[in-house]
Parts: structure tokens; sequence; C-alpha cells
């Protein structure tokens, strides 16, 4: 998913493909945590698939500008959330909204295109009650596996601490593009992820409207 950062969000597809957000959570019923960032129960109950639900809002006279409409599923013990909108609503919500705070022993993983308000960011939140952000092309910084991952994917860029500023400024030109690509593998091998990019793009897995946080 991330190698299509910079493409047009639909494409022309029924499903997602550019520009998409991802957020991972485990410790939590899956419900519970779609629930805590607004989905509606019974709309959570229908299981309706993202290329339907949007279908529906497209014969909308009027439909809501302050909601979203995002795909998600589970593997493993991780339920995941893709949204194709700018941002991650975990993100723009979880120091505001008391539901989106992690509780002991949730772990929250999120990387974030934040097109309304840059740089893009991974938030780590392993249970602790802390929540450790790094732009991407960095790690958190806490030598955790979730940064040994972003390490191995090649996700961690060289920075002004390490080398020169010429240095940084040529490998980011040189590398910058496949960046998000590197950082969705890393999380992706974190979390244990195995999401059907084809399903994804198709828009067939289930879907839901959430409120902008």
């Amino acid at each position: 998913m991330g190698a299509h950062a910079t493409t047009d969000k639909r494409a022309g597809l029924p499903g997602m493909l550019g520009g998409i957000s991802l957020t991972c959570a485990r410790g939590v019923d899956a419900d519970e945590f779609l629930i805590a960032l607004g989905a509606d129960f019974d709309e959570l109950a229908e299981r309706i698939p993202y290329k339907d639900l949007t279908r529906r809002l497209g014969r909308l006279d009027k439909p809501s500008p302050h909601v979203n409409a995002v795909m998600y599923g589970t593997c493993g013990d991780w339920v995941h959330v893709l949204e194709d909108w700018g941002m991650a609503t975990w993100a723009t919500g979880y120091r505001k909204v008391d539901s989106m705070r992690p509780g002991p022993d949730e772990e929250v993983v999120c990387a974030t295109m934040n097109w309304w308000s840059p740089p893009q960011t991974i938030i780590h939140a392993p249970g602790d009650g802390h929540a450790w952000r790094a732009e991407f092309g960095e790690d958190t910084g806490r030598a955790s596996a979730l940064d040994a991952a972003l390490q191995a994917a090649g996700a961690v860029f060289p920075s002004i601490g390490d080398t020169d500023e010429a240095t940084v400024a040529a490998y980011h030109e040189e590398h910058g593009e496949r960046l998000p690509s590197a950082v969705f593998t890393a999380v992706g091998a974190y979390c244990g992820l195995s999401i059907d990019s084809a399903a994804v793009q198709a828009g067939e897995l289930p879907s839901l409207l959430i409120p902008m946080a």
C-alpha cells in the first residue's frame, strides 16, 4: 500500500489505492476498537463491503462531510483500519478522545499520511501508557521490536546527527520515493499482517463510516 502513497486516491477503482493510512491494534476486541473510533454499532453488525458503502453514499443528495468511509479487517491478534482521507482517525483523536486512548496491555501501531498536518508519522503506543512518535525515515528511539523492523525494512534514513546535511539531503532525494513502502513493510512485518491489496483496491473488505475526530 505504501508504494501508492502519492498515487491518486482511487484512480477509478471501487476501493482504495493511494494515500492510505494504517492503524493496527491488539489486546482489544476488534469491534470494541472500531466503536471507540466512532463506528455505529448497527453499521458494524452489517459488515457491508466498502464498494457497496461508497455506492450507497454516492446516491445520497447530501452525504455528511464530517464522516469518512474506512475499511477494516483482522489478522492474527490484530485489527487493522485503512483510511484514504489524508489522516488516520486514531492519530487525530487518541490524545483528546477518551475512548481512543489505549488501555493497559492494548497496543496500537499507526502510520498516518498527515496530508493536512505534515510530516507523515508513525505512532507506537505499546500498552504502557506512552505513545512514541517518529517521522517517516526515523525510528521511535526506543530500541523496540518495531524499531528493529523499521531498520530491517530500510525505513530508517540517515539523519544530520549521523552525517552531514548534504549527505542526508542526497539520500532523501535518491530514496525518498520508496520510504512509505518501506514503512508499511516494517509495520506489516512487526504486526504479522497480511492484507490482500487486490481486495483493498476492489473495495471488498468490510467498511464503516467513522466521524472525523
